[in-house]
């Protein structure tokens, strides 16, 4: 488990707005790890392997951002691990705000990415 910088950037309900705002990561070469969108605002939360090169390509272009931080973890590809993970976190008092996993076919290993409340304490299991 390790913490990641995460960037929230807000998108027009409209097609192609979230490739807008990937193009320009894209460009510079920045590989996207997670993604994230949600709701009729338009938001999208992306983790990127270079956070740095992100923002700079981020700001380059205009796209409005916000940076925090989130949580990344690899968990067993297998029914119940999720779950196990989860009560583990709420065993913590951790309340998630958005969280997001993924895993390929045939996949071992599958990618959880969470976020919690900005006022609220990160705590490790």
């Amino acid at each position: 488990m390790s913490k990641v910088k995460l960037f929230t950037i807000a998108v027009a309900d409209r097609p192609g707005t979230v490739a807008s705002a990937i193009r320009s990561l894209a460009a510079a070469g920045v590989n996207v790890l997670s993604v994230l969108g949600w709701g009729p605002a338009g938001v999208v939360e992306i983790v990127t392997d270079n956070p740095v090169k992100a923002k700079k390509a981020l700001d380059t272009v205009g796209v409005a951002h916000q940076q925090g931080s989130a949580e990344i973890v690899e968990l067993p590809n297998k029914p119940g691990a999720l779950l196990t993970f989860l009560d583990g976190l709420a065993k913590k008092n951790v309340n998630l705000r958005s969280l997001c996993a993924t895993t390929s076919k045939g996949g071992r290993k599958a990618v959880l990415v969470w976020t919690v409340n900005p006022t609220a304490p990160t705590r490790q299991i």
